[in-house]
Formats: C-alpha cells, structure tokens, sequence
C-alpha cells in the first residue's frame, strides 16, 4: 500500500490517475495547503520543498522502504517500479520522458501562473488586477496547446498508440482550459485527446479523488496567505 500525501490539484491528481490506471493500491492522506499542512515538519520530511504530492512506498528499491517527492520523479519511479505507462522499447521512454518533461517545464508552471493571475490575484486584498500578467500567460498556454495539438494530430496520445505517464501529468492540467480562458475551436486534436482520457475509469476516477475537499481559494483570505504569502 503506497501512502500518497495528496491535495485535489492537477499535480495531485497526475498521481492519482496513475496510480489508478497502473492497479496500484494506495492510501490518500490529505495535505490541506488552504491550511499551511505543507509546512508541517513530519511532512517537510517526506517533501523538503513544502509542495505536495508526494508519496512513501513501503516496498521500495531492494525492498526498503523510499519516500519521492515532486510529481515527475514520482511518475518515473512508478513507472520503473511496475513497467507500466512508460512505453515497450527504449525509444517509446525517451518519448514520454521528453513530454513529461515537457508538461514539468512549461504547461504546468504557465498554466498555474495563467490560474493566478486570472483567478485569484483580482480577487486578493487588495486585488492584483494585472493586464500585462493575464495576457503573458494566458498566451505562452494558447502556444503550449497549440503545440499539443499539433503533435496529437497523428497520433492517439501524447508519446504515440499507448497511454504514458505523460498523459497522466498533463491532461488534469489541460482539463482546466476554460479557467485558463482558453478556446478548443481551433485544437482538434487536443479536444479528442481530453475526451478519450476522460472515458478511461482510471483517469475518471483519479481526477475525482478528494474531489469534496476542494475549497474556492480565490475567496478564502486565510488559504491565499499560505498559499501565496512569504515563508
């Protein structure tokens, strides 16, 4: 049983789809970051940079224990741990590395500015109502998507014909399109993609996890100070 130190956000649900799609068994421990929990020192030992998820896998490398922190290197190491969602040949992994990377370096980080800067710097106090900012990154994410639609376009999902843990870390990500105010109408493609990976119960029932513990940040002054104040 994996334990999963885990918040309903996409890189918390990256995990969760995984685990699910891989027929993992594991156990969900809530990490309220509305509530400051990611600063907590029981669980800065697991994640030393305050950022959830993170898991502890009782059967690690020759059978000792391991804890993972970061999204990505917890998709590789389950990958590696079961060989599954990393592709059959060498060139399929090297694939879904370069995308999974990908989604770590740019569709995550801009799409979670492009969030902010939307959604919850105008509501603050006082409000951050920022042109420039909105249009930075609600267009470097219209580029991001473009680009993924583009390479969607002959092939079923993102490494080629077989789900990868790259799908895992971008699709709850590029689910979030309308609140990162932006258009399928002309991404064909990628509104194919989103639909296939929403029909599989894994990804249903990995996106749905601790789906009630979710609050509306953008109105909850106490969450913005853990989340977006100075430690």
């Amino acid at each position: 049983m994996i334990d999963l130190y885990y918040w309903p956000t996409p890189n918390g649900q990256k995990i969760t789809i995984a685990l699910e799609e891989m027929g993992l068994p594991y156990a969900v421990h809530p990490i309220n970051i509305g509530k400051g929990e990611q600063f907590a020192p029981d669980f800065l030992k697991i994640a030393p940079n305050n950022r959830m998820p993170a898991i502890v896998d009782p059967d690690g490398p020759d059978g000792a224990p391991i804890s993972i922190f970061e999204s990505g290197a917890i998709l590789q190491y389950l990958a590696r741990k079961t060989g599954k969602l990393c592709g059959p040949t060498e060139r399929d992994r090297v694939e879904v590395d370069q995308w999974l990377m990908w989604q770590m370096g740019g569709v995550g980080p801009m799409a979670g500015q492009a969030h902010h800067f939307l959604s919850y710097a105008p509501a603050m106090d006082p409000p951050n109502d920022l042109p420039y900012a909105k249009d930075r990154y609600r267009n470097e994410v219209a580029r991001l998507y473009g680009v993924l639609d583009k390479r969607l376009a002959d092939r079923e999902f993102v490494a080629g014909d077989f789900v990868s843990i790259a799908d895992c870390a971008i699709w709850p990500w590029a689910m979030g399109w309308e609140k990162q105010q932006q258009t399928l109408d002309d991404k064909p493609n990628l509104a194919r993609w989103l639909k296939a990976l929403e029909a599989r119960p894994a990804f249903a029932k990995g996106h749905k996890v601790g789906a009630d513990l979710r609050t509306d940040a953008a109105q909850d002054r106490e969450a913005q100070k853990h989340l977006f104040g100075k430690r």
